[in-house]
């Protein structure tokens, strides 16, 4: 059993005013596995306060005393993966075989960010003004369950990166992971005050970020629901916001894609991170006279994806989070079926012998139309669904009928033809057979996806303000 009581304010380590304790639930024994004290408004303000006075002085640091922090940042995190690892495992969900992957990129987000802080002109000439990048100011940070130490490290990264100081709320169902993250972070000996974490609800916590007149930015990851509500909060104080997130990610299979290729990759899209992730490629659209052959193939490739024990190595699916996460995917599959789609695999309940925790199976559903729930909103579980086309105009249409726009796949072996669809493509970013973007790349949502970017040098602009000065140089002076 775990006590997590303890907050992360100021450079240490200390008890909060809040006196709600929340139990932490592993979701593949639904035991409990310890319990955490939640920050409140008392706690919160504490932290902004801490980042306010930090700033003063954090923001005149050097592009070169950052760098220097960010290289400690990352090895402080990289000391410690294998109980990172354990850890995202045990309170999340994720399998042996994914958690190292999250692990790593935490600690390379520190990297990748000091790199293109080294090469960032924050300074520039524009005509006969002088135009100045400068630190936003304390930046509110609020990170979801489904990637933990992964959000907080890359969006910190970032802030430090401009001279911003933080306060982090991370999800209250992820306190065993944050903890030992903090730990990370803390090893790094950052300057007092430029570090806060406060764990606690959104409600609480996260309302008190959002309202503050001392938060200059919110940076948030989570749904889109609730992205809405930090952003007409922030309008009050003007308050710069960059949100990334719901999705229906379209995976379009073009008529020459390789199939031996293709849909065992679009079973991975959708089920990676045991379905939540805000990337699931979750609408598989495929050339109507393909149909059966992918299904048939679908249905084959899912026994390769096995639901189980996530610290099993070839435990491919884990549980979703939460009862409430698998009552919600439960309904969505009843949704399937009530509307008339295909059951192709998977189904309602749990798969045979893991009764014991909120696991749910993998379903794939074909035949699917654009008018039916499950083809419109984010389910954020291990459900795909299959819609068909005649031509790849009606493909792209099909992609594109969305209220989201953040990821989308291409399958084809034409290069050519899948970059002139891809460009049709309203989305943030598109992955043309599965292909990964570069970590630098911008990362961020057309449409209801979200505002602004993160990652590289679109992701530092995000923390910056921008300034023009004229006049400090008359015309035909000497420099």
């Amino acid at each position: 059993m775990k006590i997590i009581d303890q907050l992360y304010i100021n450079g240490q380590f200390v008890k909060p005013h809040g006196t709600e304790i929340q139990d932490l639930i592993n979701p593949s024994t639904k035991e409990i596995i310890g319990k955490v004290t939640l920050a409140n408004e008392q706690d919160t303000r504490d932290a902004i306060a801490a980042a306010k006075k930090a700033f003063k002085t954090f923001k005149n640091t050097s592009v070169e005393e950052r760098a220097q922090m960010l290289q400690r940042l990352h090895d402080a995190v990289l000391a410690r993966t294998e109980e990172l690892n354990q850890a995202f495992i045990e309170e999340y969900g994720s399998t042996a075989m994914a958690a190292p992957s999250f692990t790593d990129i935490s600690a390379k987000n520190f990297l990748l960010t000091k790199e293109t802080v080294e090469e960032f002109e924050f300074t520039k000439q524009i005509g006969t003004a002088k135009v100045v990048l400068e630190p936003l100011g304390v930046v509110g940070m609020i990170t979801p369950w489904n990637a933990n130490y992964t959000y907080i490290t890359s969006k910190l990264a970032a802030a430090i990166a401009a001279g911003c100081t933080a306060v982090i709320k991370p999800s209250e169902l992820s306190a065993i992971q944050t903890r030992l993250i903090t730990e990370c972070l803390h090893e790094a000996n950052i300057p007092a005050g430029v570090i806060n974490i406060v764990t606690g609800t959104g409600a609480v916590v996260g309302a008190e970020i959002t309202r503050h007149p001392d938060i200059a930015m919110i940076s948030f990851t989570g749904s889109t629901q609730v992205g809405k509500i930090i952003a007409r909060g922030a309008v009050d104080t003007m308050k710069r916001v960059t949100l990334e997130l719901g999705g229906k990610s379209p995976n379009i299979m073009l008529d020459d894609a390789d199939l031996n290729h293709a849909v065992p990759l679009a079973l991975m899209l959708c089920f990676g991170n045991n379905g939540q992730t805000c990337m699931a490629g979750t609408r598989l659209i495929v050339p109507e006279h393909r149909l059966e052959e992918v299904k048939a193939m679908a249905k084959a490739a899912l026994h390769s994806f096995k639901v189980g024990d996530p610290r099993e190595a070839d435990t491919a699916i884990g549980p979703v989070v939460t009862q409430k996460q698998y009552d919600n995917v439960q309904r969505y599959i009843r949704l399937g079926i009530e509307e008339g789609a295909e059951l192709v695999a998977g189904g309602e309940g749990h798969p045979e012998g893991l009764e014991h925790g909120y696991f749910v199976k993998p379903t794939i559903f074909a035949k699917v139309t654009r008018n039916m729930t499950i083809a419109k909103e984010e389910i954020f579980g291990p459900v795909l669904s299959i819609l068909t086309y005649k031509t790849e105009e009606e493909a792209v249409e099909i992609a594109n009928d969305t209220i989201y726009g953040l990821a989308a796949y291409i399958s084809s072996t034409n290069l050519k033809k899948a970059s002139q669809i891809a460009s049709q493509i309203e989305s943030g970013t598109v992955m043309i057979n599965g292909v990964m973007g570069d970590m630098s790349a911008p990362f961020g949502g057309f449409k209801q996806s979200g505002i602004g970017r993160e990652f590289g040098v679109y992701g530092l602009e995000e923390y910056l303000e921008t300034k023009a000065i004229s006049g400090y140089e008359e015309a035909g002076s000497p420099e």
